[in-house]
């Protein structure tokens, strides 16, 4: 097997779990060196999973450690998977894995895991997963390494959805209660003489709309001013210097019309005798 293109751009390191057991854990116990390693060595229980990621030679969405196995004084052989705000705890059985050409060959066993965060027996279950890799009891190799291999278990959006809204909550109540308590003081309302006396700002499209509704009116006041100037008459006004004219000055008329000359040449005998006749004509 060769790994000279691990470096390459497009390269994915997802080996099988017959390739982790016969090829990279069986070089690491008979101490044989590879010329380049994707796996490193380092105690994964004195860092907590979320760490792991960034500890790693090598991964994208899982990633892979030898891990010595180190076990509690007096606590019958279990190993101490306790880290520093959690702890991992098996789930299950130990699944046997079995060599694809010779399905009765037994090559190893594997053991899952989940990281629980807080302490024992009231930690909260997380979605982080290890697959722990091991030589059978009867195996000839050493029991003393084996290769883990870490990944986040695939979320659905609902817990998702619902893990968010968890976090969001509990932000507010820590938001809550680190702020201090109101002062008794803080809820009475100060106010100067001053400040009493300064008018209430108006916003800018208040006056804007005011002096537009005082320019309609002055239009229209306007404009009703001409219209009634158009329709109005004045009266005819008579000069003054025609009351300074003198009075006509008419002769009177004697209305005895028999004393004038004219018609006492007129006034005959017989015009006199005519005149019956000339009236009842």
């Amino acid at each position: 097997m060769t790994h000279q293109t691990d470096n390459l751009p497009g390269f994915r390191f997802h080996p099988t779990e017959e390739e982790l057991l016969e090829f990279y854990l069986k070089h690491v116990v008979s101490g044989k060196r590879l010329q380049f390693d994707p796996i490193g060595t380092l105690n994964i229980y004195h860092h907590d999973p979320w760490e792991l990621p960034g500890l790693a030679r090598i991964g994208e969405r899982e990633w892979y450690f030898f891990v010595p196995r180190d076990r509690k004084l007096g606590g019958g052989g279990r190993p101490n998977r306790t880290t520093k705000n959690g702890y991992w705890k098996a789930t299950g059985l130990d699944r046997k894995i079995v060599r694809l050409s010779n399905p009765k060959q037994l090559i190893g066993l594997r053991k899952t895991l989940v990281f629980y965060s807080g302490r024992a027996t009231r930690g909260s279950k997380t979605d982080w997963i290890m697959n722990e890799y091991r030589f059978p009891d009867n195996s000839p190799l050493s029991k003393d390494m084996v290769l883990c291999k870490i990944y986040r278990k695939a979320t659905s959006l609902k817990v998702l959805e619902q893990r968010a809204a968890m976090e969001e909550e509990d932000a507010k109540h820590l938001q809550a209660s680190s702020s201090p308590p109101a002062s008794p003081f803080e809820s009475i309302s100060f106010c100067s003489q001053q400040e009493e006396m300064v008018p209430s700002v108006i916003p800018t499209h208040e006056v804007l709309k005011q002096e537009l509704e005082v320019a309609a009116m002055v239009a229209r006041t306007k404009e009703e001013k001409a219209v009634e100037a158009k329709f109005t008459y004045t009266p005819l006004q008579i000069p003054s210097e025609l009351d300074k004219l003198a009075e006509l000055q008419v002769p009177k008329l004697d209305m005895d019309w028999s004393q004038d000359l004219f018609w006492s040449q007129l006034n005959s005998p017989w015009l006199q005798t005519l005149t019956p006749y000339m009236l009842n004509f």
